[in-house]
């Protein structure tokens, strides 16, 4: 546990794990909370560097990130580096009017038993790439898969996107009962410019998640060029992700696809400060290589949700039925031992929602995190630490949340969840960088009915875990490097 010695790193737990009352634990979240409010310069550092920013269409838009990132250094920058792309932006007029475009989207939406839409995010995310193709001449071939079908599945058509898909465009999108093949290839010869052909679901062929260089190759001779914008599959080689490249050029990411990596590594590898991030979810084993990479980078680590009982446990607390990772507490005091290495703040909760059963009604009540009786599990932070965590959260510039506090599908027990999603709302408000890393926290903050003042919602929620962890992404390494100018 970090002791009082150590001012620019706080547990936030009672440096007595044997007290147990209420008075203790209050008087012991008050004082750790004064001190959070005085954390030394050194640990919350000041950056005169602006976050990067991206603008729609935005010519000098590429070269002009991959500059910044370029002048980055330390652990990490190799894969920050290899991130800087060539943009759709890019290429207007000459080199789309008339040109048949190969874009990979990500449209996996999910569908109610009727094949009704039931929530179109990913398909309006989609839209400013395909609108800036069609306005400049472009053929647009559009590409996606759903679901994870085994061969040709009538339920993962992509047959009901087309009337939602078309309504946003204002134009009629017409689809192809395929994605390779005579027929596909009559309707590309076909389609004017400025028109949109929706291919099949391209996972009907088990080629494509096997990146077969054929299968890429007959995806690939339907167009000129390429643009992908599907950021959730971008993790993945795939042979509509990866494939394609190799037989396309040029091969740019589409504005979704930049976006997703000005956020995730341009105002995180280059924030401004205090930068905080907030890490949630069930399993330090899962959230390993978030952790580390954020604590090369971050002011103050906020932690949550299952996880944190594991580092209860290696600072020698009694955590009762608690989900524990027992394998991992040496990697859980290692981690902390680190963030006091790196001078980052790495606050864990004071005080706890407890349930005598993981269940939407069970019994529950608050106690001291280092008061959890035998038999009883912590499924949600307490109010003393949501106020200290959102104390801290007012403090500062920069903040990317990943992962839930609490069992937040229990409303009982989404208290602490739904409170961190309002106080980035709030802050957001008053010019805070705050980015949602896909996942649950995206559910939450939709939930919560604030996603909308966030800077940036992430549609990924592997490819965002893996660039958060400094990941090199093979759908986005494989396309075009964009060229660095003086800026």
């Amino acid at each position: 546990m970090a002791s009082a010695a150590a001012p620019t790193t706080f547990s936030l737990l009672s440096s007595s794990s044997s007290s147990s009352s209420s008075s203790s634990s209050s008087s012991s979240s008050s004082a750790s909370r004064s001190a959070l409010l005085r954390l030394p310069a050194s640990g919350l550092r000041s950056s005169g560097l602006r976050r990067l920013g991206f603008a729609a269409a935005d010519p000098f838009l590429a070269a002009h990130v991959a500059s910044k990132l370029r002048s980055l250094r330390g652990k990490g920058s190799r894969g920050v580096v290899s991130m800087a792309k060539k943009s759709v932006g890019d290429l207007t007029g000459p080199a789309l009017k008339g040109k048949k475009v190969f874009v990979r989207a990500d449209l996996n939406v999910p569908l109610d038993d009727n094949q009704n839409i039931t929530d179109d995010t990913r398909v309006r995310a989609a839209i400013p790439t395909i609108k800036h193709l069609i306005q400049n001449g472009a053929k647009v071939i559009l590409s996606s898969h759903l679901g994870r079908p085994k061969g040709v599945t009538p339920k993962f058509s992509l047959a009901p996107l087309v009337p939602r898909l078309s309504e946003l465009l204002g134009i009629q999108v017409i689809k192809a009962d395929d994605c390779i093949g005579p027929e596909v290839e009559k309707l590309v010869a076909s389609l004017p410019e400025g028109g949109v052909l929706l291919l099949e679901n391209v996972r009907f062929y088990k080629e494509e998640e096997k990146n077969e260089p054929e299968f890429a190759k007959k995806l690939a001779s339907l167009a000129d060029l390429y643009v992908n914008d599907a950021f959730g599959t971008a993790h993945r080689a795939h042979a509509s992700t990866e494939g394609v490249t190799k037989f396309l050029k040029p091969s740019v990411a589409g504005f979704l696809l930049q976006k997703e990596l000005d956020y995730l590594v341009g105002a995180v590898s280059n924030p401004k400060r205090p930068f905080a991030a907030i890490v949630g979810g069930s399993k330090v084993s899962s959230k390993i290589g978030v952790i580390e990479s954020l604590l090369e980078k971050c002011d103050i680590l906020l932690l949550g949700g299952g996880m944190i009982f594991t580092f209860y446990k290696a600072q020698g607390l009694s955590v009762g039925s608690s989900l524990v990772e027992e394998d991992k507490l040496d990697l859980a005091t290692s981690l902390l031992k680190k963030a006091k290495a790196k001078g980052v703040s790495l606050l864990l909760p004071t005080d706890l929602v407890i349930a005598d059963k993981f269940a939407p009604d069970a019994n529950s009540k608050i106690v001291p995190a280092s008061a959890i009786p035998d038999g009883w599990m912590g499924l949600d932070i307490g109010p003393d630490s949501i106020k200290t965590f959102s104390d801290v959260l007012g403090t500062t510039k920069t903040v990317i949340w990943n992962g839930p506090m609490g069992v937040f599908e229990f409303d009982k027990f989404a208290k602490g969840t739904e409170a961190i999603a309002k106080k980035l709302a709030e802050i957001s408000g008053v010019g805070v960088t705050t980015i949602i890393g896909g996942g649950d926290s995206v559910a939450a903050v939709e939930k919560v009915g604030v996603a909308d003042v966030m800077s940036h919602i992430s549609t990924g929620g592997g490819a965002s875990l893996e660039l958060l962890e400094g990941k090199e992404l093979p759908g986005v390494v494989a396309l075009d490097e964009a060229t660095p100018v003086p800026v």
